[in-house]
């Protein structure tokens, strides 16, 4: 009796730390970039382009989530502000530019693959550096309930759509 209290005292002691990293890994991809802390203006677009809840939907989703220093470098490129990128009207095109139905994680690309977005064009996959379209990849793989974040270093700007 004693071997067997023991040993499940040990095994409860053992999948503690499993059931700890279930419970981060069940963030959804909206709560994932805001506790990462390098979204902030990429948080905020979804918010005003009113994507937070579709995001927050069962998925998956793919998201190439630029950072705030991504973002930046956009501003300045575009002589804008943050304010008047939020009010832009194609600034949820741009954001859906971003998405990908489905999970893919970096194992499952292959070099000048073209994914579809939800804004409805494709983005071109490169694997030697890992880049979606110009966008370099800086952090793969970040995995939550819904889907799965991989960071990049750029905006992504859809091309017009030709009506």
């Amino acid at each position: 009796m004693k071997k067997t209290l023991l040993l499940l005292m040990t095994l409860s002691l053992l999948m503690m730390p499993l059931g700890m990293a279930n419970a981060e890994e069940r963030k959804d991809v909206v709560d994932t970039a805001v506790a990462a802390g390098q979204f902030s203006i990429l948080v905020k677009a979804l918010e005003q382009a009113g994507l937070v809840e579709t995001l927050k939907g069962s998925g998956p989703f793919t998201v190439f989530a630029p950072t705030d220093e991504a973002f930046a470098a956009l501003l300045k490129q575009l002589d804008i502000t943050a304010e008047e990128l939020l009010a832009r009207k194609d600034l949820k095109d741009i954001l859906l530019y971003h998405v990908v139905p489905g999970k893919v994680l970096s194992t499952d690309l292959k070099d000048g693959m073209k994914v579809k977005t939800l804004q409805g064009s494709d983005v071109t996959i490169s694997t030697n550096p890992v880049k979606v379209n110009d966008a370099n990849v800086v952090k793969p793989d970040i995995l939550a309930s819904n889907g799965v974040i991989h960071v990049i270093d750029q905006v992504l700007l859809p091309q017009p759509k030709h009506k």
